[in-house]
């Protein structure tokens, strides 16, 4: 286990805590929507070039706030590659994966599978963090799957290029997560750096690849970039993915892991039943519909499982102690 992995020793103020798990709330609800305007309505061919546009938005973004000393982070050198690996790797992973399940799925089964990573999560923080959970937690999860695997069962509209994307993209997340406050807490990038190097080591390749594969053709060669509304919702996309993976790990640094995870988990309440009906892409069914109320109200007794335990600071809710990341001071917090 991480030797940076520790409890954190001082409360932040309540508003900080509501506001960073709003702000997190709010961005993931609002990207996925717009991902899927984008990728669905618009019939964008290319989940990998919007992906690159959201790498590209990142890197602009940070660079500007540097040079500017908004923020600051460490300068590149060799060594920098060494200390963020695999970050890069997951990153990517979980960007393209996420994009393109996001075009091949309908909203409410892209929330519903989408559940699996807090089970994946869940293995990986004890595997490679020494974490455990309570019984209760665990049958919380177990019910959150079992209504994914419900839901998943009853689909009308199964395309097994689709589950293998958004199953792939559930383990992307999970090790990015791990790995993620793993690499906060030991490496000395910061939050600002560790975004920014993600974005800087992966764009190239990524682009290469898009070349490659033909995948950057089919998007010039897109014909709605004369509408003023596609352009919109695409550069509303690329800000929004910077602003997504800040927003996540802000809500860490003020909150735990798992309060992040119970964000997610509420907004997924409002991003399934809202995606019933805008997307155009959700066929109905009552089994379906009552599945995904099964996964939801899992969600929501993973949620109050989850607050309850953040009662007695320090703690989990099996009783143990609860582990922390300490994010170096980026001299700046927003």
């Amino acid at each position: 286990m991480s030797a940076a992995v520790c409890k954190e020793t001082a409360e932040h103020p309540r508003l900080l805590k509501l506001s960073s798990a709003l702000f997190y709330a709010g961005s993931s609800f609002l990207i996925t929507v717009v991902n899927k305007t984008v990728l669905t309505s618009f019939r964008f061919p290319s989940f990998l070039f919007l992906g690159i546009g959201q790498m590209i938005t990142t890197i602009v973004v940070l660079y500007l706030a540097k040079i500017n000393n908004t923020v600051k982070f460490p300068d590149f050198d060799r060594g920098v590659i060494l200390k963020i690996f695999p970050l890069p790797l997951l990153y990517v992973g979980n960007h393209v994966t996420g994009l393109a399940s996001t075009k091949k799925l309908s909203l409410p089964m892209f929330t519903v599978l989408r559940k699996f990573t807090i089970l994946m999560t869940m293995i990986l923080e004890a595997y490679l963090l020494g974490k455990t959970f309570s019984r209760s937690i665990i049958c919380s999860v177990v019910t959150i799957v079992f209504g994914a695997m419900v839901a998943a069962s009853s689909d009308l509209a199964f395309d097994v290029e689709a589950y293998t994307f958004i199953l792939l993209n559930d383990a992307f997340t999970a090790a990015n997560g791990v790995y993620t406050k793993m690499k906060l807490g030991d490496q000395g990038l910061g939050k600002y750096g560790v975004l920014f190097y993600n974005s800087l080591i992966i764009v190239f390749p990524t682009l290469l690849a898009s070349a490659f594969t033909g995948d950057l053709h089919k998007a010039l060669s897109f014909e709605d970039w004369s509408n003023v509304t596609f352009i919109l919702c695409f550069l509303v996309s690329c800000f929004m993915g910077f602003v997504l993976m800040y927003s996540i790990v802000l809500c860490s640094y003020y909150n735990s892991a798992l309060t992040t995870t119970v964000v997610g988990a509420i907004k997924n309440v409002a991003v399934a039943y809202i995606g019933i009906f805008v997307g155009g892409d959700y066929l109905f069914s009552w089994t379906n519909f009552l599945s995904l109320s099964i996964c939801m109200s899992g969600g929501l007794v993973y949620s109050y499982l989850t607050f309850s335990s953040s009662q007695s600071p320090g703690k989990n809710a099996g009783g143990t102690q609860e582990q922390k990341i300490p994010i170096t001071d980026d001299s700046s917090r927003t």
